[in-house]
């Protein structure tokens, strides 16, 4: 691999006038596309199989008109007692009418008919019955929805249209635009040159624009959640920076060890940009075997990251260096540009003579490496108290993970959304009238052959409804048309994402199991919610084993070694549960929930645990590819075990860190949005990649590599045959140039 791509990287430099091109319209020709095909995302979270959504299908096919989304407009008079005058009757009447003629609306239920007002005669809810689901209304529905009641308040009501209608699609904004700010600094600061920082961001912000531009082209035809582009733009740019960065970095070494830049791009591609083929790869297995989890929507998400993460992997390896080629010595800072010309020009480098090409990539000032950087300083630091430094790292790591087990998976609602938002403005009217439950009713369908099985089968399930503990109230039963199916409302006493919720749900899918003669089937938002955060819950132990059996498996290809491969996968699986118990601490118990801006702590959003660890696997596997194949190098070239770990360490050290910086400002960039579940995200995936570089794989890792000595390259041979040599190291490409007639640069 890293001969083809040494030949991919100097054919793209050669022709580099006809790559740009190409690239250019193909991101004229996405941009295009998107714009013309583009399709509506879906707020929902479809779980076929649950028994939620068979209520679903089955009230869309038998009773259509109870199967749109509904809408709640919470109503508050000025006063108590002043919903019962004949003024404030009208302006409730004013309210039912104006709502029921509304675009989409099948109509509105006035809530003095249905006893929908609080005791206290303050407040009332509006139900709003809409003709189709909720990612069927249009903007302009929704917007027209919003803005019911402007008269009301303009005589003192407040007035809050919410419920399910009004989810819609995160903004992306200018907050996030901060985490791109911030790496381009940190390019900036590791480069020092403008051009370098320029073209490696110029590079990934293109790859980002094409993976983008195809997902929003691909949504007319594939059922997009709302979620998915945010997750396939945060992990585009992050890797897109990265990826470039390790070519860029790789190319400026071999410039300033005196290589031409068409053999220095080659170089460069061939052994980094084996590693960023290799990580790049990890990433888009891991998110598209979230398909084995068989969740339509997670498995939407997954490819969606996988594509954007292709699009960074192609753009490096053969955009990165056209854009190289138009640079020159200009990559280089002003003061170095000299010294790689005079190194260039003097010929004393010979291509097969010169520096190992199975060096990884480093961002050094000079031919003459400084072992007194602090890459070296810190590595033979670790090494030197590595006993201490596993101890240490594992009880702190440990800490980090203690909230671990008290996790809890929900769906989000309206009580969690932003402070100020309408959805969240309805849900804490709704709650301060009538209580928490009113925010998360229940729908009991009711379901038989005939009109009688159905008539006989409503009165016992009512009765089994109203016996169970958490209850608050069932509502009468509507009926469709044809009589057999029925439609009654439940309004527990606790929220939607309460554990006595989820319990109440159990209890009442337990109870009406027994009924005869009539399908009895519980869903509505909260009841799908339960069912899609158990489903993942269940697949996420199996999705860990996969992943980590992956990453074993893929690491013995690459170092050809038994316990280097499992310290990797050890220490993703320390990642994985310390940043866990940090997101649950911040988001779920609210410990320094402030610095974040979050507003109401939450259950962690149903999707989020296993994302996390599909994304953090390739990110891990990236940095433990980057440091420790330097190590194995160098070990198998003569220096002992220590110093092989410490060689490593010293020249991948400062690439990491930039590259981990990159990342954690790119992921950061969006904990700055309103929306609690994309903000849970970036913390996330931040903290994560923080824990991961910074202290297990710069930390732990090094320490552990010089425990183990010589017993960590051990392979049994037998197995050293069975595997096959992906040559991710570059000793094909070494071969290559070995054979090669000398030639002086």
């Amino acid at each position: 691999m890293a001969t083809l791509l040494y030949r991919l990287g100097r054919g793209a430099l050669r022709r580099r006038r006809l790559v740009v091109a190409l690239w250019l319209v193909v991101l004229v020709v996405a941009g295009l596309a998107a714009a013309t095909l583009r399709g509506p995302t879906a707020s929902n979270f479809t779980m076929p199989g649950t028994e939620s959504q068979r209520a679903l299908d089955l009230l869309a096919e038998q009773f259509p008109a109870a199967s749109g989304a509904t809408g709640t407009i919470a109503v508050k008079a000025p006063g108590d007692g002043q919903l019962a005058s004949p003024e404030g009757q009208a302006v409730v009447q004013e309210l039912v009418q104006q709502a029921s003629t509304l675009p989409g609306v099948v109509g509105a239920v006035d809530p003095f008919q249905v006893g929908a007002v609080s005791p206290d005669g303050r407040y009332a809810l509006v139900q709003v019955q809409f003709a189709t689901g909720a990612d069927g209304v249009s903007d302009e529905q929704r917007t027209a929805y919003e803005e019911v009641g402007a008269a009301a308040e303009a005589k003192g009501w407040q007035v809050a249209p919410g419920g399910e209608v009004l989810g819609g699609e995160p903004e992306i904004g200018s907050t996030e635009a901060l985490g791109v700010l911030v790496a381009a600094i940190v390019l900036i600061i590791t480069f020092g040159s403008l051009v370098a920082a320029g073209m490696t961001m110029l590079n990934a912000l293109i790859g980002v624009g094409v993976g983008m531009a195809g997902l929003f082209a691909l949504s007319g035809v594939i059922e997009l959640t709302s979620t998915a582009p945010i997750l396939a733009l945060m992990l585009g740019l992050a890797v897109g920076i990265d990826y470039s960065l390790f070519i860029t970095s790789r190319h400026r070494q071999n410039l300033l060890d005196g290589l031409s830049p068409e053999e220095a791009v080659g170089r460069a591609v061939g052994t980094a940009g084996s590693a960023v083929v290799f990580a790049g790869a990890t990433v888009v297995i891991a998110l598209a075997g979230l398909a084995v989890v068989n969740i339509p929507f997670l498995t939407v998400m997954g490819f969606a990251a996988a594509g954007t993460v292709t699009v960074a992997v192609l753009v490096a390896i053969t955009l990165q260096p056209a854009l190289l080629g138009f640079a020159g010595l200009r990559v280089l800072p002003r003061r170095l540009r000299s010294v790689a010309a005079d190194s260039a020009s003097a010929g004393d480098v010979a291509l097969v003579d010169g520096p190992d090409v199975n060096d990884r990539p480093s961002v050094g000032n000079a031919p003459n490496e400084d072992r007194s950087s602090f890459g070296f300083r810190w590595a033979r630091l670790v090494t030197r108290f590595r006993v201490p430094v596993i101890l240490l790292s594992l009880l702190g790591l440990g800490l980090l993970a203690l909230p671990t087990p008290d996790m809890r998976l929900a769906l989000p609602d309206p009580s969690t959304a932003a402070v100020g938002s309408p959805a969240r403005v309805a849900s804490d009217l709704t709650t301060e009238g009538f209580g928490p439950g009113f925010t998360g009713r229940l729908a009991v369908v009711v379901a038989g052959d005939t009109p009688q099985a159905t008539s006989a089968a409503v009165p016992q399930v009512t009765a089994l409804l109203q016996r169970t503990e958490n209850v608050l109230a069932v509502a009468p039963a509507q009926v469709s048309p044809d009589g057999r199916t029925a439609l009654l409302g439940v309004v527990p006493k606790t929220g939607p994402t309460d554990e006595a919720t989820e319990t109440m749900v159990h209890e009442i899918r337990g109870s009406v199991g027994g009924i005869r003669d009539a399908d009895v089937l519980l869903t509505g938002a909260t009841a799908v919610g339960i069912d899609v955060s158990e489903k993942l819950s269940d697949a996420l132990p199996t999705y860990l084993l996969l992943v980590v059996g992956l990453s074993v498996l893929l690491l013995m290809l690459v170092f050809r070694s038994l316990l280097v491969p499992i310290k990797a996968a050890l220490g993703f699986l320390l990642t994985v549960a310390a940043t866990f118990g940090i997101t649950v601490a911040v988001f779920q118990q609210g410990h320094l929930a402030d610095l974040v801006g979050l507003d109401t702590p939450a259950p962690l959003i149903s999707f989020l645990p296993i994302l996390l660890i599909g994304i953090l696997f390739g990110l891990a596997m990236d940095y433990e590819v980057f440091l420790v194949s330097r190590m194995r190098e160098d070990f198998v070239h003569g220096e002992s075990a220590r110093q092989a770990t410490i060689s490593g360490m010293g020249h991948g050290a400062r690439v990491v860190t930039a590259a981990a910086l990159i990342m954690i400002s790119v992921f950061g960039g969006f904990v700055f949005l309103e929306d609690p579940v994309i903000k849970s995200m970036g913390f996330a995936l931040a903290v994560g990649v923080a824990i991961d570089a910074f202290v297990v794989r710069m930390t732990i890792v090094p320490a552990v590599m010089s425990l183990l000595g010589d017993r960590a390259w051990w392979l049994p041979r037998w197995l050293s045959r069975v595997l096959p040599n992906v040559d991710i190291e570059g000793e094909g490409l070494r071969n290559h140039l070995t054979e090669r007639t000398p030639t002086r640069v």
